[in-house]
């Protein structure tokens, strides 16, 4: 059995190739929540959304996210009166948001709910959100008032928004100071994920942003203990090549958070969860840094461009998680 702790694109790719190389139903996958946000009144889950495309076969491969063959009418209809459009949600990709909110006001769990929609698209593994619980991603941003110099005056007062304002309202383009996970503390893992850690062969923890992605799953009490209990048999798969993120704000959310932006950054963030960091060649020369921070270093092709490669990578994570010092 494998658990995987997942975010959204580079999650998506590495469990399309963990599905080619294991039986889907032996892989259980923790799913991040903490992007989830309301538009239109709808409950929108972001991560799980993409997940889930992506296993039935049916992501856009353009972006990585939402569906492929996508129409805008509705986006487009709104945009007439003048509502608001920022976060663009296709045609046939409403029709999941109608039916979670849906589903979720007459008393169904958010797990329940991620069950039956990956059912609908016959989708192998378990997919299960981190906490059936609120937990919300808020972001505080570096807002400048127009004084320059970096310094600050002229500079107002920093602005905490919630993660999907940062992330596609703003396009990741602000400085961030600081990132919490409101609704954290009292949350409590989604039934089935501390069975899924706690029984798993190896964890593999999917190369997501470390701090947006991963970070709020860690945050739900008994999660990241139970992954530390886990370490030996755990390995992490950097989202870091050659010192920048291959999609997203993972590289300046590092930087601006005072981490290193690297795969020797990810290793201080991992080494208490993971005994394995997997790298792409490009940072083969990092190595030894990296098991300087106590992690075993597997240097591998890892960018995932295409199935194939995804695969020939969930070999190696799968490989390595087997092979004991």
């Amino acid at each position: 059995m494998i658990a995987a702790l997942a975010g959204g694109v580079g999650a998506a790719r590495l469990l399309g190739g963990l599905v080619r190389v294991v039986p889907p139903r032996d892989i259980t996958v923790v799913v991040n929540t903490g992007d989830d946000t309301v538009l239109h009144g709808l409950h929108v889950s972001p991560d799980l959304d993409t997940v889930t495309y992506s296993l039935a076969g049916v992501v856009n491969p353009e972006t990585g996210w939402g569906l492929t063959g996508e129409t805008w009418a509705a986006m487009e209809a709104l945009e007439r009166y003048g509502g608001e459009t920022w976060f663009r949600l296709g045609d046939r990709d409403l029709a999941t948001h109608l039916y979670r909110t849906q589903r979720l006001r007459e008393g169904a769990t958010l797990t329940a709910v991620t069950s039956e929609v990956a059912s609908s698209w016959d989708v192998g593994p378990r997919l299960l959100p981190m906490s059936d619980d609120p937990v919300r991603t808020r972001v505080t941003l570096a807002e400048d008032g127009g004084g320059g110099g970096g310094s600050r005056e002229g500079r107002s007062e920093d602005k905490e928004v919630e993660f999907q304002d940062y992330f596609v309202r703003r396009r990741h383009s602000v400085e961030v100071r600081a990132v919490r996970f409101d609704g954290a503390e009292s949350a409590r893992p989604a039934p089935g994920v501390i069975e899924a850690i706690e029984s798993a062969a190896t964890v593999v923890v999917c190369p997501s942003n470390p701090i947006v992605s991963i970070g709020p799953i860690l945050a739900v009490p008994g999660v990241e203990e139970a992954i530390v209990h886990r370490r030996a048999d755990t390995v992490a798969v950097s989202p870091i090549v050659a010192g920048a993120a291959l999609k997203g704000p993972a590289d300046r959310l590092l930087t601006e958070l005072g981490h290193e932006a690297s795969v020797v950054g990810v290793a201080r963030l991992y080494a208490p969860l993971a005994s394995i960091l997997v790298v792409d060649e490009a940072d083969a020369a990092l190595a030894h840094r990296v098991e300087a921070e106590g992690l075993r270093c597997v240097v591998a092709p890892a960018v995932m461009s295409s199935p194939e490669l995804a695969a020939s990578l969930a070999e190696i994570v799968l490989t390595a998680g087997a092979t004991r010092p």
